[in-house]
């Protein structure tokens, strides 16, 4: 009598436990990188944001105020100290001000506030919550 082919329940169990383990380790590898891609990103947006606020100050003679926002470097501000010779270009290409890795708003406080005479642009990181350990702020990144 010829005996049956077939997997037992044991072993599909086994072939099922293995592409589990190979899963879960992929996907942490990939996740851990795309998270640490998305901190990048916002590092380098950073560093953009700040050149274009020396340029700014270069030509006004002062950085935006923080009711000015980095809302200043794509138009005119409105508000607060008036900004005597703004680039007809603005200072960011684009209608908008870039979201970070986490596609959220950068908070800016301007000298008015930071009290030194400088600025801080500062991503609240993919948890989004104030004053934790994966906010990035402009004085932290080098």
């Amino acid at each position: 009598m010829k005996a049956q082919g077939g997997f037992t329940l044991i072993e599909i169990m086994v072939v099922l436990l293995i592409i589990a383990g190979l899963a879960y380790i992929v996907g942490t590898n990939v996740m851990g990188s795309f998270n640490k891609s998305k901190v990048e990103q916002t590092k380098i947006q950073i560093k953009s944001l700040e050149g274009a606020l020396k340029l700014f100050k270069l030509d006004n003679s002062f950085y935006p105020e923080t009711q000015q926002g980095l809302d200043a470097l794509i138009q005119m501000p409105t508000v607060g100290r008036e900004a005597c010779c703004y680039s007809k270009e603005a200072y960011l290409d684009g209608d908008l001000v870039p979201l970070d890795g986490w596609k959220s708003e950068y908070i800016y406080i301007g000298p008015d506030q930071t009290g030194d005479g400088t600025y801080e642009i500062i991503s609240l990181g993919e948890d989004g919550v104030e004053q934790t350990e994966d906010d990035i702020s402009s004085r932290t990144i080098r």
